[in-house]
Protein backbone atom coordinates (compact mmCIF):
# COMPACT_ATOMS: atom_id res chain seq x y z
CA UNK A 1 0.00 0.00 0.00
CA UNK A 2 1.02 3.66 -0.86
CA UNK A 3 2.00 5.71 2.36
CA UNK A 4 0.41 8.16 0.99
CA UNK A 5 -2.65 6.02 0.44
CA UNK A 6 -4.84 8.66 2.56
CA UNK A 7 -3.33 12.00 2.09
CA UNK A 8 -3.49 11.10 -2.09
CA UNK A 9 -6.93 10.29 -1.78
CA UNK A 10 -7.96 13.59 0.04
CA UNK A 11 -5.81 15.31 -1.91
CA UNK A 12 -7.94 14.03 -5.37
CA UNK A 13 -11.34 14.49 -3.78
CA UNK A 14 -10.16 18.23 -3.10
CA UNK A 15 -8.89 18.98 -6.54
CA UNK A 16 -13.08 17.70 -7.60
CA UNK A 17 -14.24 19.56 -4.86
CA UNK A 18 -12.73 22.91 -6.29
CA UNK A 19 -13.22 25.12 -9.28
CA UNK A 20 -10.57 27.92 -8.71
CA UNK A 21 -6.87 26.39 -7.74
CA UNK A 22 -3.84 27.45 -6.93
CA UNK A 23 -0.47 25.80 -7.38
CA UNK A 24 2.65 27.33 -5.63
CA UNK A 25 6.20 27.58 -7.25
CA UNK A 26 9.00 28.45 -4.47
CA UNK A 27 11.16 31.21 -5.16
CA UNK A 28 14.41 31.45 -7.52
CA UNK A 29 12.87 28.38 -8.96
CA UNK A 30 14.55 25.31 -10.14
CA UNK A 31 13.61 22.42 -12.30
CA UNK A 32 11.91 20.37 -9.81
CA UNK A 33 9.11 22.94 -8.70
CA UNK A 34 8.38 24.44 -11.97
CA UNK A 35 8.07 20.08 -13.17
CA UNK A 36 5.64 19.04 -10.06
CA UNK A 37 3.62 22.56 -10.31
CA UNK A 38 2.85 22.17 -14.98
CA UNK A 39 2.85 18.33 -14.24
CA UNK A 40 -0.34 18.13 -12.02
CA UNK A 41 -1.75 21.89 -13.89
CA UNK A 42 -1.88 19.10 -16.96
CA UNK A 43 -3.69 17.09 -14.47
CA UNK A 44 -5.84 19.59 -13.20
CA UNK A 45 -6.86 21.31 -15.85
CA UNK A 46 -8.00 18.37 -17.40
CA UNK A 47 -10.48 17.87 -14.70
CA UNK A 48 -12.23 21.51 -16.35
CA UNK A 49 -10.90 23.67 -13.21
CA UNK A 50 -9.23 26.60 -13.12
CA UNK A 51 -5.29 26.88 -12.10
CA UNK A 52 -3.28 29.21 -11.66
CA UNK A 53 0.08 29.58 -10.78
CA UNK A 54 1.80 31.59 -8.17
CA UNK A 55 5.63 32.37 -7.92
CA UNK A 56 7.50 35.52 -6.17
CA UNK A 57 9.97 34.99 -8.81
CA UNK A 58 10.16 34.53 -13.02
CA UNK A 59 11.12 31.49 -14.53
CA UNK A 60 14.50 30.99 -15.15
CA UNK A 61 15.89 31.12 -18.16
CA UNK A 62 17.17 27.55 -18.68
CA UNK A 63 13.68 26.68 -18.78
CA UNK A 64 11.78 28.91 -20.85
CA UNK A 65 12.60 26.70 -23.99
CA UNK A 66 9.99 24.42 -22.46
CA UNK A 67 7.48 27.68 -20.51
CA UNK A 68 8.12 30.81 -22.87
CA UNK A 69 4.11 30.81 -23.19
CA UNK A 70 3.42 29.49 -19.27
CA UNK A 71 4.40 32.06 -17.01
CA UNK A 72 3.99 32.33 -13.21
CA UNK A 73 1.73 35.06 -11.62
CA UNK A 74 3.42 36.64 -9.24
CA UNK A 75 1.04 36.70 -5.60
CA UNK A 76 0.74 40.39 -5.54
CA UNK A 77 -1.04 40.49 -8.57
CA UNK A 78 -3.60 37.47 -7.67
CA UNK A 79 -6.54 37.43 -5.04
CA UNK A 80 -5.76 34.74 -3.03
CA UNK A 81 -8.87 34.33 -1.48
CA UNK A 82 -11.12 33.08 -4.46
CA UNK A 83 -8.68 29.89 -4.50
CA UNK A 84 -10.93 26.73 -2.95
CA UNK A 85 -7.05 24.82 -2.38
CA UNK A 86 -3.50 25.55 -2.61
CA UNK A 87 -0.93 23.00 -3.63
CA UNK A 88 2.73 24.18 -2.20
CA UNK A 89 5.01 22.42 -4.69
CA UNK A 90 8.72 21.39 -3.53
CA UNK A 91 10.84 23.66 -0.86
CA UNK A 92 7.84 25.22 0.47
CA UNK A 93 9.33 27.49 3.38
CA UNK A 94 11.11 29.01 0.39
CA UNK A 95 8.29 31.60 -0.14
CA UNK A 96 5.25 30.12 0.49
CA UNK A 97 5.66 30.55 4.30
CA UNK A 98 5.21 34.23 4.63
CA UNK A 99 1.85 34.26 2.63
CA UNK A 100 0.57 31.17 4.27
CA UNK A 101 -1.12 33.25 6.98
CA UNK A 102 -2.83 35.36 3.97
CA UNK A 103 -5.37 32.27 3.38
CA UNK A 104 -8.42 31.61 5.46
CA UNK A 105 -9.89 28.44 7.63
CA UNK A 106 -11.98 27.81 4.97
CA UNK A 107 -9.56 27.44 2.30
CA UNK A 108 -7.76 24.42 1.62
CA UNK A 109 -3.95 23.91 1.82
CA UNK A 110 -1.85 21.29 0.45
CA UNK A 111 1.99 20.69 0.78
CA UNK A 112 4.15 18.70 -1.24
CA UNK A 113 7.89 18.48 -0.31
CA UNK A 114 10.84 15.99 -0.32
CA UNK A 115 12.85 18.31 2.01
CA UNK A 116 13.30 17.04 5.84
CA UNK A 117 12.59 19.36 8.99
CA UNK A 118 9.53 21.15 7.09
CA UNK A 119 8.59 23.42 9.82
CA UNK A 120 5.08 24.95 7.80
CA UNK A 121 2.24 22.52 7.97
CA UNK A 122 -0.79 22.37 5.53
CA UNK A 123 -4.03 20.45 5.85
CA UNK A 124 -2.74 18.07 3.49
CA UNK A 125 1.02 17.09 4.39
CA UNK A 126 2.70 14.81 2.03
CA UNK A 127 6.27 15.27 2.93
CA UNK A 128 8.71 12.90 2.60
CA UNK A 129 12.50 13.05 2.62
CA UNK A 130 12.92 9.71 0.42
CA UNK A 131 11.73 10.77 -2.18
CA UNK A 132 14.19 11.93 -4.83
CA UNK A 133 11.88 14.50 -6.18
CA UNK A 134 8.53 16.17 -5.70
CA UNK A 135 8.14 15.50 -9.39
CA UNK A 136 8.56 11.74 -8.00
CA UNK A 137 6.05 12.21 -5.48
CA UNK A 138 3.95 13.79 -8.23
CA UNK A 139 4.58 10.59 -10.37
CA UNK A 140 3.12 8.42 -7.55
CA UNK A 141 -0.13 10.28 -6.84
CA UNK A 142 -1.24 10.24 -10.82
CA UNK A 143 -0.44 6.63 -10.66
CA UNK A 144 -1.49 6.24 -7.86
CA UNK A 145 -5.39 7.53 -8.98
CA UNK A 146 -4.40 5.60 -12.34
CA UNK A 147 -4.69 8.83 -14.12
CA UNK A 148 -3.23 8.45 -17.65
CA UNK A 149 -0.22 10.34 -18.13
CA UNK A 150 0.03 12.85 -21.46
CA UNK A 151 3.16 13.58 -23.02
CA UNK A 152 3.14 16.96 -21.12
CA UNK A 153 3.01 15.19 -17.49
CA UNK A 154 5.63 12.86 -18.47
CA UNK A 155 7.71 15.71 -19.55
CA UNK A 156 7.32 17.71 -16.58
CA UNK A 157 8.08 14.98 -14.37
CA UNK A 158 10.85 13.74 -15.98
CA UNK A 159 12.75 17.55 -16.28
CA UNK A 160 12.35 18.07 -12.06
CA UNK A 161 13.34 14.68 -11.88
CA UNK A 162 16.80 14.90 -13.52
CA UNK A 163 17.29 18.43 -12.04
CA UNK A 164 17.17 16.78 -8.70
CA UNK A 165 19.03 13.57 -9.26
CA UNK A 166 21.83 15.85 -11.11
CA UNK A 167 20.94 13.92 -14.08
CA UNK A 168 21.17 10.44 -12.23
CA UNK A 169 24.49 11.38 -10.93
CA UNK A 170 23.52 11.82 -6.96
CA UNK A 171 23.17 9.01 -4.34
CA UNK A 172 18.75 9.78 -4.59
CA UNK A 173 18.87 8.09 -7.97
CA UNK A 174 17.51 4.79 -6.57
CA UNK A 175 16.35 1.68 -8.80
CA UNK A 176 13.07 3.14 -8.89
CA UNK A 177 14.04 6.45 -10.19
CA UNK A 178 15.26 4.32 -13.36
CA UNK A 179 11.94 2.80 -13.83
CA UNK A 180 10.01 5.92 -13.53
CA UNK A 181 12.31 7.73 -15.93
CA UNK A 182 11.91 4.55 -18.22
CA UNK A 183 7.98 4.61 -18.16
CA UNK A 184 8.00 8.60 -18.87
CA UNK A 185 10.08 8.52 -21.62
CA UNK A 186 7.50 5.53 -22.68
CA UNK A 187 4.93 8.25 -22.77
CA UNK A 188 7.05 10.78 -24.59
CA UNK A 189 9.17 12.90 -22.40
CA UNK A 190 12.61 13.49 -24.55
CA UNK A 191 15.71 12.58 -22.29
CA UNK A 192 18.05 14.08 -24.75
CA UNK A 193 15.95 17.04 -25.28
CA UNK A 194 15.62 17.84 -21.72
CA UNK A 195 19.69 17.31 -21.11
CA UNK A 196 19.86 19.27 -24.14
CA UNK A 197 18.29 22.23 -23.79
CA UNK A 198 17.93 22.69 -19.70
CA UNK A 199 21.36 20.74 -18.61
CA UNK A 200 23.95 20.55 -21.04
CA UNK A 201 23.65 23.96 -23.09
CA UNK A 202 25.61 26.55 -21.55
CA UNK A 203 25.89 30.24 -22.87
CA UNK A 204 29.34 31.89 -22.42
CA UNK A 205 28.23 34.06 -19.44
CA UNK A 206 27.44 30.74 -17.70
CA UNK A 207 30.81 29.59 -18.35
CA UNK A 208 32.92 33.09 -17.36
CA UNK A 209 31.09 32.56 -13.89
CA UNK A 210 32.19 28.74 -13.52
CA UNK A 211 35.04 30.05 -14.48
CA UNK A 212 35.19 32.56 -11.53
CA UNK A 213 34.01 29.96 -9.37
CA UNK A 214 36.92 27.51 -9.94
CA UNK A 215 39.61 29.96 -9.81
CA UNK A 216 38.81 31.05 -6.54
CA UNK A 217 38.01 27.21 -4.87
CA UNK A 218 40.10 26.57 -2.15
CA UNK A 219 40.34 23.02 -0.30
CA UNK A 220 40.78 22.95 3.62
CA UNK A 221 42.96 20.15 4.19
CA UNK A 222 41.84 19.55 7.93
CA UNK A 223 37.93 18.97 7.31
CA UNK A 224 37.99 18.09 3.19
CA UNK A 225 36.06 21.15 2.32
CA UNK A 226 36.54 22.63 -1.05
CA UNK A 227 34.59 26.05 -1.18
CA UNK A 228 34.40 29.02 -3.39
CA UNK A 229 32.04 32.07 -3.53
CA UNK A 230 30.28 34.35 -6.04
CA UNK A 231 29.59 37.89 -5.26
CA UNK A 232 26.95 40.13 -7.03
CA UNK A 233 29.87 41.87 -8.86
CA UNK A 234 31.16 38.66 -10.38
CA UNK A 235 27.10 37.67 -11.65
CA UNK A 236 27.18 41.18 -12.67
CA UNK A 237 30.30 41.45 -14.28
CA UNK A 238 29.79 37.75 -16.22
CA UNK A 239 26.09 39.16 -17.48
CA UNK A 240 24.70 35.65 -15.65
CA UNK A 241 21.67 34.80 -13.32
CA UNK A 242 21.83 33.16 -10.25
CA UNK A 243 20.88 30.00 -11.92
CA UNK A 244 23.90 29.67 -13.67
CA UNK A 245 25.15 28.82 -9.81
CA UNK A 246 22.96 25.93 -9.24
CA UNK A 247 25.65 23.49 -11.01
CA UNK A 248 28.62 24.82 -9.11
CA UNK A 249 28.37 23.26 -5.98
CA UNK A 250 28.38 19.88 -7.85
CA UNK A 251 31.10 19.68 -10.00
CA UNK A 252 33.61 21.14 -7.13
CA UNK A 253 32.30 17.91 -5.27
CA UNK A 254 34.04 16.08 -7.96
CA UNK A 255 37.52 16.98 -6.70
CA UNK A 256 39.51 14.21 -5.65
CA UNK A 257 40.24 13.90 -1.77
CA UNK A 258 37.24 16.48 -0.65
CA UNK A 259 34.50 15.73 2.15
CA UNK A 260 32.30 17.62 0.81
CA UNK A 261 31.65 21.44 -1.45
CA UNK A 262 30.58 24.15 -0.64
CA UNK A 263 29.19 27.10 -2.88
CA UNK A 264 28.57 30.89 -1.05
CA UNK A 265 27.03 33.44 -3.74
CA UNK A 266 25.66 36.61 -2.84
CA UNK A 267 22.14 37.57 -3.89
CA UNK A 268 19.68 39.96 -3.81
CA UNK A 269 18.48 42.29 -0.62
CA UNK A 270 21.33 41.35 1.15
CA UNK A 271 21.12 37.19 1.42
CA UNK A 272 24.02 35.25 1.09
CA UNK A 273 22.84 31.45 -0.01
CA UNK A 274 25.05 28.60 0.77
CA UNK A 275 24.81 25.23 -1.24
CA UNK A 276 26.33 22.24 0.01
CA UNK A 277 27.43 18.90 -1.73
CA UNK A 278 28.44 15.49 -0.68
CA UNK A 279 28.39 11.91 -2.30
CA UNK A 280 27.74 8.76 -0.38
CA UNK A 281 31.21 7.07 -0.02
CA UNK A 282 32.46 10.45 1.48
CA UNK A 283 31.29 10.14 4.81
CA UNK A 284 29.85 13.20 5.19
CA UNK A 285 26.08 14.92 5.99
CA UNK A 286 26.14 18.26 4.87
CA UNK A 287 22.83 18.27 6.56
CA UNK A 288 24.22 18.51 9.89
CA UNK A 289 26.72 21.56 8.91
CA UNK A 290 23.22 23.78 7.07
CA UNK A 291 21.70 23.06 10.29
CA UNK A 292 23.68 25.51 12.04
CA UNK A 293 23.18 28.56 9.96
CA UNK A 294 19.34 27.99 9.97
CA UNK A 295 18.92 25.76 7.22
CA UNK A 296 18.90 22.27 6.00
CA UNK A 297 17.87 19.55 3.71
CA UNK A 298 19.29 16.21 3.07
CA UNK A 299 23.04 14.18 4.13
CA UNK A 300 24.61 14.98 0.56
CA UNK A 301 22.50 17.98 -0.63
CA UNK A 302 21.70 21.14 2.12
CA UNK A 303 21.50 24.54 1.75
CA UNK A 304 21.01 27.93 4.18
CA UNK A 305 20.34 31.20 3.59
CA UNK A 306 21.58 34.04 5.61
CA UNK A 307 21.66 37.84 5.68
CA UNK A 308 25.70 39.65 5.25
CA UNK A 309 27.89 40.11 2.45
CA UNK A 310 31.13 38.29 1.40
CA UNK A 311 34.21 39.91 2.33
CA UNK A 312 38.11 38.62 1.21
CA UNK A 313 40.06 38.50 4.21
CA UNK A 314 43.84 37.23 4.58
CA UNK A 315 42.56 34.28 6.14
CA UNK A 316 40.20 33.51 3.48
CA UNK A 317 35.96 34.49 3.05
CA UNK A 318 33.79 35.92 5.70
CA UNK A 319 29.85 37.39 5.64
CA UNK A 320 30.01 40.08 7.54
Amino acid sequence: MNKFHQEFHTLDYVIRESENILLWSHSRPDSDTVGSVFALKEYIESLKKNVDIACEDSLPEYLKNFYEKNGFKFPAHLDLKKYKLIIACDSVERGFGKFKNSFDANQVIALIDHHPDIRIKGDINIIDPAYSSACEIIYDFLIFKKNEISKKMATNMLMGILGDTGIFQHSSTTSKIMEIASELMKKGASLTKIVANNFSTKNICTLKLWGLAFEKAKINPKNGMIASVLTEKDIAECQASADDIAQVATILNTVPGTKFALILSEREDGIVKGSLRSEEYKGTDVSKLAGKFGGGGHRLASGFEIKGKIIETKEGWEII
